[in-house]
């Protein structure tokens, strides 16, 4: 799905999560700083931007989720303008075509600046990060500045795939909801009514989605399915693989739709090993193992904020060793 979180209204990541900040709402026990945890793709920075729109006076859609808005709402209008003055989001900047690694610490003090100001159109100002496990040290701790005197009408909402890599102050001045993962009915479901596909092509891709509904959405169309054929010609084809299409697919991965484009690619081939371990023969116990660690590495590649070209070209080495382990 190529379309940012700020424009999604059909998507509910998590009803009971949804339920939960809504509670704390009407009882008037808003925390001021919400860790948003759970895999990659889970949907935390759609739920993120369903919340800032209630609280910025966004008209309640209940046909699309308990958090759900009419999407041709003013306040929903601005958001996905990116143009309503008392939203601020954080997320990597993309300089001459590449994301950088991090999120600055002159991002970060931006923060202090937007909520030492009153709110212009709504009874709060709300922030984003997306997402907190992007934050530089020194940016961690200017957030961290800003969490130790929260704002009188502010709430800050941060998306984070490894709570546990955060600084503990940080992670001790902020509700905590998590999100898990989807059940692969769910998943499938999802892809059903929201990509049209069939059962059996439903159950296929939730089958390889990890629970995530993000990257499930992602795995379909046009470019899912010429990813899908790359990375199961890799998995089946003998000997090395082509030395230009591994370095034209690695360079692939920069830019701003680069972490969709390395989730789908690690999805659909971990996909291919997996058909490859279950097919069975003296070398499924080879592909199985490869299989178990493919499906970690997304989430470390996020948690550590490594390169993606760099995790995918590892991701390959053991691709190659395990063919010749298993022929």
């Amino acid at each position: 799905m190529s379309d940012h979180p700020r424009d999604r209204f059909d998507l509910v990541p998590d009803v009971e999560a949804e339920i939960a900040f809504l509670d704390a709402l009407s009882r008037e026990r808003l925390h001021h700083a919400w860790l948003l945890c759970g895999p990659e793709g889970r949907g935390k920075a759609t739920f993120a931007h369903r919340a800032a729109r209630r609280l910025l006076g966004a008209a309640p859609d209940p046909s699309r989720g308990p958090l759900g808005a009419r999407p041709d709402d003013p306040v929903s209008r601005l958001v996905s303008a990116q143009s309503h003055p008392d939203l601020l989001s954080l997320e990597r900047m993309v300089e001459g075509g590449r994301t950088k690694r991090s999120i600055s610490v002159d991002q970060a003090r931006d923060l202090p600046e937007f909520f030492s100001k009153s709110p212009a159109r709504a009874g709060r100002r709300v922030a984003i990060i997306d997402a907190a496990d992007d934050l530089n040290a020194n940016a961690a701790n200017a957030i961290l500045k800003t969490l130790e005197e929260p704002p009188p009408s502010g709430v800050l909402l941060l998306v984070c795939h490894a709570p546990g890599r955060l600084i503990s102050t940080l992670r001790s001045r902020c509700r905590r909801l998590t999100f898990r993962p989807w059940s692969e009915a769910a998943v499938a479901g999802l892809l059903r009514e929201q990509a049209g596909l069939d059962a059996a092509s439903a159950a296929a891709v939730a089958a390889s989605a990890g629970g995530s509904p993000g990257a499930a959405l992602a795995a379909v169309g046009e470019e899912a399915r010429a990813t899908d054929t790359l990375t199961r010609r890799w998995v089946e084809a003998p000997g090395p693989l082509d030395r230009s299409e591994r370095l034209a697919v690695q360079t692939s991965l920069r830019g701003p739709e680069a972490p969709a484009r390395f989730e789908a690619v690690m999805t659909h081939l971990a996909g291919a090993v997996r058909d490859r371990a279950l097919a069975g023969g003296p070398g499924a116990p080879a592909w199985a193992d490869l299989w178990s660690r493919l499906n970690d590495w997304p989430d470390r590649a996020a948690g550590l904020n490594l390169d993606r070209g760099e995790v995918l070209a590892s991701a390959l080495n053991e691709l190659e060793r395990t063919k010749a382990r298993a022929c």
